[in-house]
């Protein structure tokens, strides 16, 4: 058995309460009256948002009250609506000759892409010194377990620079033991700490839109995955697992990230909702299709958003191999060292130039209180974000005061105690595209520092909030000789 690594990464993995809990002493100081409601949301990083505090009358408007908002205006206006959403868009020429897709007042929380996970027994098979990771469409014979029921339910996470499972889904999916988890730890730093996850053997993983599940037709509470053919994803893949912290310590959620992404292409339909119930658990995301590039069944949207998967370089998605050059039961042994080729130190990746990468914007521009941010490129695509995010850098152009804000976070690391973030609406984020821009008012933001794999922090994170009106297609890429990635929209 290999002795134990210690390995510190890049990656972060903030566990953050958007809580009901205390407000600062400065805001009490000044006699502020302030409410709060619980919520359950997901923040960049894999937090999770428990509630949102506000002052009193300026409730932040929330997705579901925004839908039954635009339901009620199309009724009002006569505009037919096919789905629980109706677009409410403003075609305007900006500073130049394209036009500009206005939404006003997107909501605090966007949707999640929940989607069905499975893990299969497939390593290359032919060579110890194959590192990289394959595209592979279908599970196989070798599921790690009878994933008729036994599937599991994650997070489609562009965020995410590698895969990350929780104990509880690696239960499930039987990876819980010697054949599939090495003694190779990776310590994940978060905001306010770090936790222990374990790397594991290479492996098959794989996913799908909750469209593949059925109902059970004795139990309808519960549903059913009886085709694994449809779900595309990689062999070979060495991922993290959450370890076993008892019931009162949070699990880690079920994320899978770039080294999917980056092979496929994505549809997202938020007029075509899918809700099913798993493990007594309830999960309602956008329909979600996950397509090889060249499928003829992936729609033709046409509004254009470039993308850059950076840092750029990557080849290919591979772990790093376990080098233990070292037995600590004996004297050091420069004839007998253990390489261990088969054995991942850490997870597979897209090996950039400088560290594992994933996706950024091309170009955000912002305006707040005739204060502006114009063609900032440091922000990250996050899916697996409801909730947008600006770094300080961004907030000192905007002159936001983070004495004095419009709510208030709560965010607890992974370890440590909580520490109180401010939260803002902003007068304007616009987003150039092709065909329109994307341009969406009184935007709210929470202002946080989230550490960036290109070293420094990002300037922010656009999460799904800003998508909830749109379906989409996210077209992966950005390895060497392939075609950058860019999210096509209707």
């Amino acid at each position: 058995m290999n002795a134990k690594k210690r390995i510190r990464t890049k990656m972060s993995v903030l566990l953050i309460i958007l809580a009901c809990g205390m407000v600062s002493a400065a805001f009490a100081a000044e006699g502020k009256r302030w409410e709060h409601e619980k919520m359950d949301l997901r923040m960049t990083g894999k937090g999770r948002v428990k509630g949102i505090r506000y002052p009193k009358g300026k409730k932040p408007l929330l997705l579901k009250e925004r839908r039954r908002r635009l339901r009620a205006s199309a009724t009002d206006t006569g505009i037919a609506s096919t789905s629980s959403t109706t677009v409410k868009s403003l075609t305007t020429p900006p500073a130049g000759s394209v036009s500009v897709n206005v939404i006003d007042s997107p909501p605090v929380d966007g949707f999640i892409p929940w989607i069905v996970v499975g893990t299969s027994n497939a390593k290359s098979g032919s060579d110890d010194l194959d590192f990289a990771a394959h595209p592979a469409q279908g599970v196989g014979m070798g599921a790690t377990v009878d994933l008729t029921t036994n599937y599991a339910i994650g997070i489609f996470d562009t965020g995410a620079s590698t895969h990350v499972m929780g104990y509880a889904a690696a239960s499930r999916l039987g990876l819980t033991n010697s054949e599939f988890m090495t003694e190779n730890i990776i310590e994940i730093t978060g905001v306010t700490g770090s936790i222990e996850t374990k790397v594991s053997y290479p492996l098959g993983i794989f996913a799908g839109g909750l469209d593949l599940l059925e109902p059970n037709g004795l139990d309808e509470s519960e549903y059913l995955l009886n085709d694994t053919s449809a779900m595309v994803g990689t062999i070979n893949t060495s991922i993290i697992i959450g370890l076993d912290n008892g019931p009162t310590n949070p699990d880690l959620p079920t994320a899978l990230g770039s080294p999917l992404n980056v092979y496929y292409t994505t549809v997202f339909r938020n007029n075509q909702p899918v809700t099913v119930r798993h493990n007594e658990q309830s999960y309602t995301a956008p329909s979600i299709e996950i397509y090889q590039p060249y499928s003829l069944s992936i729609p033709d949207y046409p509004i254009k958003l470039p993308l850059e998967l950076r840092p750029m370089g990557g080849i290919s998605v591979q772990y790093t191999p376990s080098l233990n050059f070292y037995n600590f039961a004996d004297e050091f042994d420069i004839f007998n060292l253990d390489f261990s080729f088969d054995t991942p130190g850490s997870p597979s990746v897209v090996m950039g130039n400088l560290s594992q990468s994933v996706t950024f914007v091309h170009s955000v521009d912002m305006t707040d209180n005739g204060n502006s941010a114009y063609d900032k490129n440091r922000f990250l695509l996050d899916t697996g974000a409801q909730v947008s995010v600006i770094g300080s850098r961004i907030g000192a152009r905007l002159g936001l005061d983070p004495a004095n804000p419009d709510f208030m976070v709560e965010i607890q690391g992974v370890t440590g105690p909580p520490t109180d973030k401010p939260g803002f609406y902003i007068d304007s984020v616009n987003i150039p595209a092709l065909g329109e821009w994307l341009r969406f008012t009184n935007v709210p933001v929470v202002l946080l520092d989230v550490a960036s794999p290109e070293g420094g922090s990002f300037d922010g994170i656009i999460g799904m909030n800003l998508f909830t009106e749109y379906n989409f297609v996210l077209r992966g890429g950005g390895l060497f000789l392939t075609d950058d990635p860019v999210i096509e929209l209707e």
